[in-house]
């Protein structure tokens, strides 16, 4: 079962999540940040699964969405300046988990469309995140570039990559060239053939959740 939980960001800004607890308060955790327009709930049915594979499982609301500051729909008049400060959700996500104890390098991240832009920037700037899974990324979602990020990841971070296929070439093409210059010597990538974008992959594509969890598994348990 999860609870709500409110996050304050270092630039004061409220955040909302759905947190998903175990016993184990220093179990490996995985937080999730949703595409646009999309809200924390996307994210309820892998979150599900995750949490009973053994995962501590957080998926917030960014800023301008759903039941954090601004919300839902102030991300509609958002600049690309205020798009990017959503890495300080990112951190405030992180920092709850290790102010549970959880040592940073048992944390991973995984977003989708923007969100997969900011969990490969925070991923970037903290070689401590041991696995990040990116689904539907793009070269540049309001100013959130990833070329300049994907070259910063070490050899001994990984990356899961995930993209719609046809109906969603944007992000297949950017999804493939990233994994392309990526060093990780532990990169996977998963191109569908009509899946659509984003968490929209898991409807068409259940077997994704299974096969992505197995991955973090391999690396966390």
């Amino acid at each position: 079962m999860s609870r709500i939980i409110k996050l304050k960001t270092n630039d004061e800004v409220a955040i909302a999540g759905d947190f998903y607890p175990l016993e184990e308060k220093t179990a490996p955790a995985v937080v999730l940040l949703h595409m646009m327009p999309s809200t924390k709930e996307s994210w309820r049915n892998f979150a599900k699964k995750l949490n009973q594979a053994g995962f501590q499982v957080l998926a917030i609301d960014l800023r301008g969405h759903g039941e954090s500051g601004g919300g839902p729909g102030g991300y509609r008049s958002f600049s690309d300046e205020e798009h990017k400060a959503s890495i300080n959700d990112v951190e405030a996500a992180v920092e709850f988990f290790i102010s549970r104890g959880v040592p940073f390098k048992k944390i991973s991240l995984a977003g989708a469309s923007i969100g997969a832009n900011l969990s490969l920037q925070f991923q970037s700037e903290h070689s401590e995140i041991k696995a990040g899974v990116l689904f539907s990324p793009g070269l540049s979602y309001h100013g959130i570039d990833t070329e300049p990020m994907v070259k910063k990841i070490q050899p001994d971070q990984s990356v899961f990559l995930a993209a719609g296929g046809e109906n969603d070439e944007y992000s297949t093409e950017t999804a493939q060239k990233l994994f392309n210059a990526l060093k990780s010597k532990n990169k996977q990538i998963k191109i569908f053939h009509n899946a659509g974008h984003g968490t929209t992959m898991f409807m068409e594509e259940p077997a994704l959740m299974n096969e992505i969890i197995n991955w973090l598994k391999q690396i966390y348990l």
